[in-house]
């Protein structure tokens, strides 16, 4: 394999551009129908060719799959349908011989209730482990003790026999919440951290990083004062009813992070990025869990996995992060294993689709943070629709048909589309199935086609290792008086200007007053025609320059 020269140091995840795999569809190499280990490393040299800085790996640790690998039941092995530690151990040599740093999922707000902690702690109410999950007695009516909710749908507890008590779960009830109020839940959680540090991993994208604690009082959660689910959860799931101010994102949880973060600091050129579903207040607790150095490298939040593609949605979004986050980090994404891919969400007809593709990722990789990849948007795959009988996510099936579920963006990877399961798999049978339309769009295919998403995509990520400016360089909207976005990118005697039209409409936009343009610069797969005072933009496209 060749080195691919990458971002290097302490900061290097700043202004990172990262790559998530979601193992089980990447690619099979030993027929099950399964993504493995194994498949990864193959295909490694395909996420390298990208131009990516590390990759991001969904859960692969041993579970019993009832959530997709996010119910853990050990935290320091991998899954047999995925590999074995050894795989792991060559799959990692092969990032970095690639000069890919390597992020692993840790979910830690639950485990699985086959997890040996939970099995010890339901076996009694005063075994050593029996305060390492929460659990609370019922009213005297025998109903639960609050109110609060599943995301997965019903009540967030769950009645066990044994005990005669009522554990809570924000997810599935086979995923009963850690007990992070005791000391040594966090000891074990941060051993198990350990463990992968010292097998070398960079970095760990934190599962539903404000989920850890809960009010020790258990006090109910009041009222939303709009009911709704937002992108925490789909409109007719009741969860958005409620403002969850006592079952997450708890003061006690920024002690913890420092605790976490003071580990990660014992080795060298490590990073962490964590998933923040807060609603409203998402800004507030990204905030607070970055600033001051000692907590988390960076987050994400759900803003911009939404339907909205319009300059004011991105102008709010980006810039209440600038006003709300002084010393933190993001990461943007467009897509994750969790959303409608947004090839769907923004394009308004199958034949703007590759268009939109190529307009977001020239849109994500020019915003100031890092920015996550998810496998299959740079060949611009669109969501899947799948049959009710085809479904596996626990969530879809909770609520169908009123919510689809997550299954129409985990269908597995098209790699070469004209073999059976575009090349994923040789089994007879995949375990989601591939449609036809994203066989059409393989890695093959659009290798062959200078003009495809795929070539946009490596085109986009070399111009924004070009100028530095980009990577961790001050952002500044301007203020225009079309329906454009405009903004410049500043690093030392460097500032570009961007002016994204993404409308279906051409535009003529006047530059504001002092903007003086020393040249057009050409973005991969757009116009470069020369602007003065004004530019002129056909729909769905972008203008860059640098100034004066």
């Amino acid at each position: 394999m060749t080195s691919t020269k990458k971002a290097a140091g302490a900061d290097w995840w700043r202004g990172a551009v990262i790559y998530q795999v979601y193992p089980r569809s990447y690619q099979d190499t030993d027929a099950n129908g399964l993504g493995d280990i194994k498949g990864i490393t193959r295909r490694l040299p395909h996420i390298a060719a990208l131009g990516v800085d590390a990759i991001w790996l969904a859960p692969f640790f041993t579970s019993p799959m009832a959530d997709m690998g996010y119910d853990v039941a050990d935290y320091c092995d991998v899954d047999p349908i995925f590999g074995t530690l050894t795989d792991f151990d060559e799959m990692m040599a092969a990032a970095h011989e690639l000069g890919l740093k390597v992020i692993i999922d840790q979910v830690i707000s639950h485990t699985s209730d086959q997890h040996p902690w939970f099995v010890e702690s339901r076996a009694s109410r005063d075994n050593p482990k029996a305060d390492w999950y929460v659990w609370a007695d019922p009213k005297p009516d025998g109903t639960a003790p609050n109110n609060w909710l599943s995301i997965f749908g019903g009540p967030g507890w769950e009645w066990d026999g044994v005990r005669r008590q009522y554990y809570q779960h924000n997810f599935l009830t086979s995923q009963p919440d850690l007990n992070f109020h005791n000391s040594d839940v966090q000891d074990a959680v941060l051993a198990a951290v350990k463990f992968w540090l010292e097998r070398g991993v960079d970095g760990f994208r934190l599962d539903t990083v404000n989920y850890y604690f809960c009010d020790k009082e258990l006090r109910d959660n009041p009222p939303a004062l709009v009911a709704t689910g937002g992108l925490d959860a789909p409109e007719s799931n009741p969860y958005g009813m409620q403002n969850h101010l006592h079952d997450k994102t708890q003061p006690e949880n920024v002690g913890f992070l420092k605790r976490f973060r003071a580990l990660l600091d014992q080795y060298e050129d490590r990073t962490t990025v964590g998933e923040v579903g807060d609603g409203a207040r998402s800004l507030q607790t990204v905030a607070a869990y970055t600033s001051g150095g000692d907590k988390l490298h960076m987050c994400y939040t759900f803003d911009l996995l939404g339907p909205d593609f319009t300059p004011a949605h991105f102008r709010r979004c980006v810039g209440d992060f600038q006003d709300s986050v002084v010393d933190g980090w993001v990461c943007w994404a467009f897509s994750n294993h969790d959303v409608q891919r947004h090839v769907s969400r923004f394009a308004l007809t199958e034949a703007e689709q590759p268009r939109v593709a190529k307009l977001a990722i020239s849109l994500l990789s020019t915003l100031r943070g890092s920015i996550c990849l998810y496998q299959g948007e740079e060949l611009g795959l669109p969501e899947a629709e799948l049959a009710f009988e085809d479904l596996r996510d626990p969530y879809g099936i909770r609520f169908w048909p009123a919510f689809k579920g997550r299954d129409g963006c985990r269908t597995p990877m098209p790699w070469e589309g004209g073999r059976a399961h575009a090349g994923f798999t040789t089994a007879e049978k995949s375990w989601l199935p591939v449609p036809y339309q994203h066989a059409s769009l393989a890695v093959d295919k659009q290798e062959a086609d200078e003009d495809s998403v795929l070539h946009h995509y490596r085109q986009t990520l070399a111009f924004r290792r070009e100028y530095a400016a980009l990577r961790d360089g001050d952002m500044t909207f301007l203020d225009t008086e079309q329906d454009v976005l405009a903004f410049t990118r500043s690093k030392h005697d460097e500032t570009l200007l961007f002016v994204f039209n993404l409308s279906r409409k051409p535009v003529k936009v006047t530059l504001p007053e002092g903007i003086r343009l020393a040249k057009t610069i050409a973005m991969p797969g757009f116009g470069t025609a020369d602007a003065g005072a004004t530019v002129t933009l056909p729909e769905l496209d972008v203008f860059c320059g640098a100034l004066a």
